[in-house]
């Protein structure tokens, strides 16, 4: 009976231990594991009024975060805040997305506003070095091995480059070095960029690379402008874009547990080109990522959950005209004029602004113009101003004389402006062409002087 109690123990303890062993194999391989934590990142890269629906953008992106299930320090938020107190919001504290919206603004954490929304700092962030961060709440993307980022930025971009705030804009090889640098760190699984901005392909096009587990969709492919959207008459302004709040739109209604990034992108696309109107959406990188549910990285609203995604969908179109995004902000000053009392002090200065506005056009599409025929001559000129570049090809051979370029054009004749920065094209057919910088600088000084 001794023998067999103690055989019994024997038994039991074998059991135990097996048990134990069986739950330290399974452990490392939980959901919690597998998946990660989900990070993202949302940048809205302009400024002033005039640009209200590229913060209210980033805002309704923060909001699909939130009822996603992503917590606040793992949400980054990049923004200058200029908008929803400034003296021309009619309901201040108040953004929305499109008329007659919710406030988007609620709960948005500040944690790089004004001075601090720069390159630098987006690219120290999306590394996670805390310690290169200047200002703000320091907050980083401390992602790990089985983690998910999402990133998203709405704003003005240009041939080879996107727009900030405050510093210089951000170059396509200075993204995409970083891109690369944080996956040689190991410290994500998986990662989805959206890019609102013109000619937003052109960061991505022939420069990032297969293999980093990144999956891109931009507006507008490198070529083009891409669109404003949802122009509100209380607001006097564009309160959205319109690859933005496509996206955006259908991550409130659907069920992004059961729709893919793929799914998603379609219906994006459909909706952001409509004939002549509208870009065409583009997608780069490791295209095979767009397999994956739209949860992984943004999260699901569990009140869409018995929403099925169907192709009709794809019929859902924009409920306003929308206009070139580098159009707006004339059409947002030709508004603020027109409706204006008649000889008031509101209805000089806005006059004032839109001749600046325009008056600056000029002088930039005249300058540069001269500059290519002082270089080539009126034949050759027409050739630089208009070439485009190659499909699956960056659009400069020398990134370094583009930005001497660039700044050698400010040095001499003034800021480009949002308008002005489609030139960068210009700038890069004639690094392209041999343009050297001494050249350059001559020509620049008499097209300016």
């Amino acid at each position: 009976m001794a023998s067999l109690r103690s055989i019994t123990a024997c038994l039991v303890g074998f059991l135990i231990v097996s048990s134990i062993l069986v739950e330290s194999r399974v452990a490392p391989f939980t959901a919690k594991s597998i998946e990660g934590t989900k990070w993202a990142v949302l940048v809205a890269g302009s400024k002033g009024y005039e640009n209200y629906r590229h913060q209210a953008d980033i805002c309704h992106a923060y909001q699909v975060l939130k009822r996603g299930g992503l917590s606040d320090e793992n949400i980054i938020v990049m923004m200058y805040d200029d908008i929803a107190h400034n003296v021309d919001n009619p309901t201040p504290g108040v953004i929305i997305n499109k008329p007659n919206g919710t406030n988007v603004y609620t709960g948005v954490p500040k944690d790089y506003t004004g001075e601090q929304v720069t390159a630098e700092n987006l690219l120290a962030v999306i590394l996670g070095d805390k310690g290169a961060v200047k200002g703000g709440s320091g907050k980083v993307v401390n992602s790990g091995p089985n983690d998910s980022i999402f990133i998203y930025y709405a704003d003005h971009g240009s041939p080879g480059s996107l727009e900030m705030p405050s510093g210089d804009e951000l170059y396509a090889p200075e993204l995409i070095s970083t891109l690369k640098k944080k996956h040689a760190s190991g410290t994500y699984k998986s990662m989805v960029i959206y890019v609102e901005a013109c000619e937003a392909g052109s960061m991505f096009d022939g420069l990032l690379p297969k293999g980093l587990n990144i999956y891109v969709t931009t507006a507008s492919n490198p070529e083009e402008s891409s669109w404003a959207t949802y122009f509100d008459d209380y607001y006097e302004t564009y309160l959205g874009d319109l690859y933005s709040v496509s996206w955006l739109e259908n991550a409130d209604e659907d069920n992004l547990q059961a729709e893919t990034l793929e799914q998603q992108y379609k219906v994006v696309k459909l909706r952001t080109f409509d004939e002549n109107v509208g870009s065409h959406v583009m997608q780069y990188g490791d295209v095979s990522i767009s397999v994956e549910t739209v949860s992984t990285y943004i999260g699901v609203n569990q009140n869409n959950l018995k929403f099925i995604p169907t192709d009709n969908q794809l019929d859902r179109q924009p409920r306003s005209t929308p206009v070139l995004q580098r159009d707006a902000d004339i059409l947002y000053l030709m508004e603020k004029f027109r409706r204006a009392p008649e000889g008031s002090d509101k209805r000089i200065e806005a006059r004032k602004k839109l001749n600046e506005a325009l008056t600056h056009r000029t002088h930039v599409d005249a300058s540069v113009k001269a500059i290519a025929e002082h270089l080539f001559g009126l034949e050759k000129a027409a050739e630089i101003l208009n070439a485009a570049s190659v499909t699956g090809k960056p659009i400069v051979d020398d990134w370094d004389c583009l930005k001497s370029s660039v700044a050698t054009y400010k040095a001499h004749c003034g800021h480009l402006s949002n308008y002005g920065m489609k030139y960068m094209r210009v700038f890069a057919n004639m690094c392209n062409a041999g343009v050297r910088e001494a050249q350059l600088t001559a020509a620049v000084s008499q097209a300016c002087s």
